[in-house]
């Protein structure tokens, strides 16, 4: 793998989380909501030398927040949401279709990604998927045997008091806390397994240093030892071991890890130009940006065509070079029934409340 330019999107993220989710002064013609460490410039970089600028990017910390900040009257253009999310967000009335004439290497979009329900109707685009990856079991290798994280029950380890990060993000918790009790199909969880995912994370909690909301302050934190054990996406190793700290993630765990699919949305209270959404998302669809997703983030791409083109050994390091395997045996996050989700959301609160 290339990993020169991860340094790039690492500064970027930092800055992001510098800046602590206030949007950032750019053109005001297009705003972007969207997760921290996203508004790194090779992203879009077809974007910026057509329109001599970047986009205006705000931030949040996790999906849940996004719909509340945006069902509350924030303006934006674009968002990102993931898979589970985009059926609610579309259903609460925040997002419109985009047409997908105008969108460049639609065909070249890998169909097992884009014909996902809830993404495409016709000709109309609810969301584009844009990236893939996992949320996994991730250590420091010098720091923990591989024999101690061979299940995902260590997170409730005692021996990892003050050593574990878990995502502030519902989603990726419950992921966890269902694989850990047994659960690859949470759209189908009962309430005893819902409250035995739950006792889960309530043991968890306990051994949590704090609930990571960006990608760059997690891999600080394990960079220098504070955390030693986390449940991270895929950037986290990649940007560890870019700077020569010993890190994995351990995607074979006896329970399995968590798939997810995210993408770009346009919404429906968004004042900006059409015009420059369409060439934003052309930009993210280039195999330019295909290219530096995978090498630098460690993510998936979505263009399929721009994926076969690469090195097929690096991408099945990575488990990038079949969607359909790469779902197998994880727990995918496809949206869960509302009262479910309702739930999970409170319960979480409680739990990182230490209820």
């Amino acid at each position: 793998m290339r990993f020169t330019t991860i340094k790039v999107a690492l500064a970027a993220a930092t800055a992001a989380w510098i800046l602590g989710g206030s949007a950032q002064a750019a053109d005001p013609e297009l705003v972007v909501f969207d997760w921290s460490g996203y508004e790194d410039p090779e992203f879009y970089k077809g974007f910026t030398e057509a329109n001599g600028a970047a986009p205006t990017f705000a931030f949040f910390g996790d999906e849940e927040e996004a719909f509340q900040k945006l069902r509350a009257g924030f303006q934006a253009d674009l968002a990102h949401p993931c898979s589970q999310s985009v059926s609610r967000w579309k259903d609460a009335g925040l997002i419109k279709p985009m047409d997908a004439k105008r969108i460049d290497n639609f065909a070249d979009l890998n169909p097992g990604l884009r014909d996902m329900p809830g993404f495409v109707e016709g000709d109309k685009v609810w969301m584009l998927p844009i990236d893939w990856g996992n949320t996994a079991l991730t250590y420091r290798t010098d720091l923990i045997k591989e024999s101690e994280v061979q299940s995902l029950k260590a997170f409730a380890n005692p021996k990892f008091q003050g050593k574990v990060s878990i995502g502030d993000n519902v989603d990726d918790a419950y992921a966890l806390a269902f694989l850990a009790t047994g659960v690859t199909d949470w759209t189908k969880a009962t309430d005893e397994q819902f409250k035995a995912a739950s006792d889960f994370l309530r043991e968890v909690h306990k051994n949590v240093r704090f609930y990571w909301q960006d990608g760059a302050t997690l891999a600080q934190a394990m960079a220098s030892g504070e955390v030693s054990l986390a449940w991270a996406w895929n950037e986290t190793p990649v940007r560890l071991q870019a700077e020569g700290h010993p890190a994995a993630m351990k995607r074979d765990t006896d329970e399995g890890l968590s798939t997810w699919v995210c993408g770009y949305s346009m919404m429906e209270n968004g004042g900006g130009s059409e015009d420059k959404a369409y060439a934003f998302l052309n930009a993210w669809l280039s195999s330019q940006t295909a290219d530096y997703l995978v090498n630098a983030w460690g993510y998936g791409h979505s263009n399929q065509t721009a994926m076969n083109a690469m090195d097929q050994a690096t991408l099945a390091s990575m488990g990038y070079d079949n969607v359909d395997s790469f779902r197998d045996k994880t727990l995918w996050q496809a949206p869960v029934p509302a009262e479910l989700r309702e739930k999970m959301i409170a319960e979480f609160e409680q739990i990182k409340a230490g209820f």
